[in-house]
């Protein structure tokens, strides 16, 4: 079996300011030294520059939280990924349910959004999920699909691998009820399976994170699953402690799993 390191992600939404971020982000180089896991920071894109100036040659990684389809062009208020690229960003978060639920993401447009990041060379993070509805219809494998399937039609089976799948339920974000472990990790483990019907080798190495809820408290259980690969992390990201101890399970985790 692959090894796959885990991925932790602070998503901080519209959150922050130059002295909150550097606080954070100056807290977690101090504290994250042990990095057998990796880390990533996706602050609002006007904080861009100041993640650069301060993690730049670091063991930490930084990224967008969403880009437009389109490298340059007459599109008032959106980022393109070469902007991503020229502050330094590595990874960029694609069709959060946040901006799908506002109308600016579809399921086809996500498709194209993760072609223009791999592109660009970025590694996009893909975020699928179910609402709640369709959680209690038990619709979510068929949404799961339907969300990843036309970024499967625009970059291909191998590319897939190229990039992050970040399953997020709809109703775990921001409302402090996190899927059980168990769950996630059915869901990971069919997503995996899904792509795995296409191409065996591409599944064993994608990185596929869970999203919603998690913090210091549930962390080394859900992070603890086979098939769940690290987290995309929304609240507790906002609380350096809070993150910075979600990191250090995932580190553990890492290091124990290299081991093995």
């Amino acid at each position: 079996m692959i090894s796959r390191p885990k991925l932790v992600v602070a998503n901080r939404k519209m959150h922050g300011n130059l002295s909150d971020n550097r606080q954070f982000m100056e807290s977690l180089l101090r504290h994250t030294q042990q990095h057998a896991a990796h880390y990533a920071i996706c602050p609002p894109h006007p904080y861009l520059y100041q993640a650069q100036q301060l993690l730049q040659g670091s063991h930490i990684a930084w990224g967008g939280q969403n880009m437009s389809r389109f490298e340059r062009g007459a599109y008032t208020g959106s980022v393109s990924p070469l902007m991503l690229r020229e502050f330094g960003c590595q990874y960029v978060i694609i069709g959060h349910s946040e901006r799908r639920q506002r109308g600016h993401d579809n399921d086809e447009s996500c498709g194209e959004r993760f072609e223009a990041a791999l592109n660009a060379g970025l590694t996009p993070i893909l975020c699928i999920g179910e609402t709640l509805d369709e959680y209690e219809q038990g619709e979510t494998d068929l949404v799961v699909v339907r969300q990843l399937n036309p970024v499967i039609s625009h970059v291909g089976i191998e590319a897939i691998a190229k990039g992050v799948i970040a399953y997020e339920p709809v109703w775990a974000i921001g409302t402090g009820k996190a899927a059980t472990p168990q769950h996630a990790q059915a869901i990971l483990s069919f997503i995996r399976g899904h792509i795995g019907l296409l191409n065996e080798a591409v599944a064993e190495v994608t990185t596929l994170l869970y999203g919603g809820s998690v913090n210091p408290s549930n962390a080394a259980q859900l992070l603890s699953m086979p098939d769940i690969d690290g987290g995309l992390i929304g609240g507790a990201s906002l609380i350096a402690e809070d993150f910075i101890q979600i990191c250090k399970i995932a580190n553990q985790l890492t290091e124990t799993k290299l081991a093995a």
